[in-house]
């Protein structure tokens, strides 16, 4: 009988800024985290991941390569990042090529258990919980649903 081979969480290779608070087991890699910020349990950031000062990220997030976020952004639980469209109809098997990436403005609220596609998300937006984000949020408002839509203009 073959052994499996077993991998635990880790945190590897990350730029951490001051008093940011981690709440294990999660799984951090080759990303950057700036001051202030929170990140609970069974989150995954991977590489080439920015996080900006005064953020919180909820548990069972999953943030994929490629995504930004500016500062006080707040990521609901379960919400999930991608970053491969499957254009071809495949998963890109690490071509670079075809991932994409995700820019989060500033104040930007994500309710729990949205998923984002590869998007641009303006500063002072709130997404709300549940909704899929396609395409991108360039207005200031509140967005929900799936497809989310702006359901109003915030000043």
């Amino acid at each position: 009988m073959a052994e499996p081979r077993i991998l635990q969480a880790s945190i590897k290779d990350v730029d951490f800024g001051k008093n940011v608070t981690l709440v294990q087991p999660l799984n951090l890699y080759g990303c950057s985290i700036s001051d202030n910020t929170f990140v609970g349990p069974f989150v995954e950031i991977q590489s080439g991941v920015s996080i900006g000062i005064n953020c919180r990220i909820q548990s069972h997030s999953f943030i994929c390569s490629l995504v930004t976020m500016g500062a006080d952004v707040f990521v609901g639980h379960g919400v999930m990042f991608i970053n491969d469209l499957f254009t071809d109809g495949d998963r890109a098997r690490g071509d670079m090529d075809k991932f994409k990436e995700t820019i989060i403005g500033d104040h930007v609220n994500i309710g729990s258990n949205c998923t984002i596609l590869p998007v641009k998300i303006t500063s002072g937006v709130c997404v709300g919980a549940g909704s899929v984000v396609t395409k991108d949020l360039l207005v200031k408002g509140i967005y929900a649903g799936n497809p989310a839509r702006l359901i109003r203009k915030l000043p």
